[in-house]
């Protein structure tokens, strides 16, 4: 039985390196890792001919969007899934656009991230359910009416430009907006975001708002969680 050929584009090395040993241990299915500048990324996408190309939606140096329209337009058989947090819906519109095949959780297990390989390799769409993001967004919205978004700042150490992009991120921005408010790239956008959940140790996007919910806490609290992070 041949096996399904998955490219994973990842700039982490530590997860790049992980998930292609777990995804390798299925049967069915053979990875291959792939880091890089833009050009390298697309030149070895051509060479390895994968059915399924697992993309970071977060890459730091290069826009995963771009990327995947130079993928289809290269490869217009190989389905093209996206690896994301919490995927926001315009998120999901601009990548679906692109003509990607799905969306897979960065908290996803094992068996899901199989199941959706499998999935897309045989026609199928795997997308997010849309309640996702209009739950982070009634969320989020209570946080500014509360007036609590604006402290998420005071929380863990963060660069200006950091921020700037999570504080309009809770204001409902998308990533397109935030860069041209910002007047920056979105991939540089999507990098910043992702750092800022690293220090929080928070996941989604739907726990950055919780978290800004309970800000109003103890702040004895907060501080032990800040140096827990670092």
């Amino acid at each position: 039985m041949s096996k399904i050929r998955v490219l994973l584009i990842e700039d982490n090395r530590l997860l790049r390196e992980g998930i292609t040993v777990m995804l390798n241990d299925q049967p069915d299915i053979r990875a291959v890792a792939s880091a890089g500048t833009n050009g390298e990324t697309i030149r070895n996408a051509v060479r390895q001919r994968p059915q399924v190309v697992l993309l970071d939606f977060g890459l730091k140096n290069q826009s995963s969007l771009k990327l995947a329209e130079q993928i289809k337009k290269k490869l217009p058989l190989t389905e093209v899934v996206v690896i994301d947090l919490i995927p926001a819906h315009h998120d999901v519109k601009e990548f679906v656009k692109a003509g990607i095949s799905g969306f897979i959780r960065k908290d996803a297990r094992v068996e899901d991230i199989v199941k959706t390989i499998r999935k897309v390799v045989k026609g199928k769409k795997v997308l997010p359910p849309p309640s996702d993001s209009s739950v982070f967004s009634k969320v989020v919205e209570h946080a500014i009416q509360r007036g609590t978004a604006s402290r998420l700042v005071e929380a863990v150490k963060m660069t200006k430009r950091e921020q700037n992009v999570i504080t309009l991120l809770s204001q409902g921005l998308s990533h397109k907006d935030i860069a041209l408010n910002l007047k920056i790239a979105i991939h540089a956008v999507n990098s910043h975001v992702l750092s800022v959940f690293e220090k929080l140790a928070l996941f989604t996007r739907l726990e950055l708002a919780s978290f800004t919910l309970t800000r109003d806490g103890s702040k004895k609290t907060l501080a032990t969680n800040t140096q827990s992070v670092h």
